[in-house]
């Protein structure tokens, strides 16, 4: 039962993504803040509880960011349909994550996994900063101009990991081509 705990917890979090949406647009904004707390606790449970008990898996490893890319974009688009964030920001991660998720897809396909990395955390990290710093302001009526600077932030930070994404995985795929048995060593970056 352990083995597979990290892998509910991130299942569970993908039905997570239409209780919040849907408390966004009604602007319950405390209850979509507590199911996205809870979200995030899961998600840092799983990824504590499969390192602590060495129970990491391909599937946590490819399931687990496309849960937090899925929750991030679903909160992005519903936040932008209710006129709280611009455009810009939805538009630039929605191509940024589907460049990632074929990429990935691509990748997995040739056996290589695509895991996480902390430019890539703390991009998610902020975001989530930013989202609910954009909630608290909607829900206590305050000066808007703060979440606009961690937009901002967050999405440079966004865009440093892509290319440190891009870079990484693109070495290992082109070292793994080359290798005679087509399994590739990573070695060191």
């Amino acid at each position: 039962m352990l083995r597979h705990l990290p892998n509910i917890l991130t299942i569970s979090r993908f039905f997570m993504i239409p209780v919040i949406a849907w408390f966004l647009l009604k602007e319950v904004y405390i209850v979509a803040i507590a199911v996205i707390l809870l979200s995030c606790f899961t998600d840092i449970l799983d990824g504590y509880i499969a390192r602590k008990f060495d129970v990491i898996s391909d599937f946590g490893k490819l399931m687990d960011p496309l849960a937090d890319k899925i929750t991030q974009i679903a909160l992005i688009a519903t936040l932008t349909i209710k006129g709280i964030i611009g455009v810009w920001f939805l538009i630039i991660l929605a191509i940024k994550d589907l460049i990632m998720i074929a990429g990935g897809s691509f990748l997995y396909a040739k056996d290589m996994v695509v895991s996480s990395n902390h430019l890539g955390k703390a991009s998610t990290v902020l975001i989530y900063i930013a989202l609910l710093s954009s909630m608290l302001i909607g829900q206590f009526n305050l000066n808007p101009t703060i979440d606009d600077y961690l937009y901002y932030i967050a999405i440079i930070i966004t865009l440093l990991a892509f290319i440190n994404y891009i870079r990484l995985y693109s070495r290992k795929y082109f070292r793994k081509a080359k290798s005679p048995n087509g399994t590739g060593t990573f070695g060191d970056f």
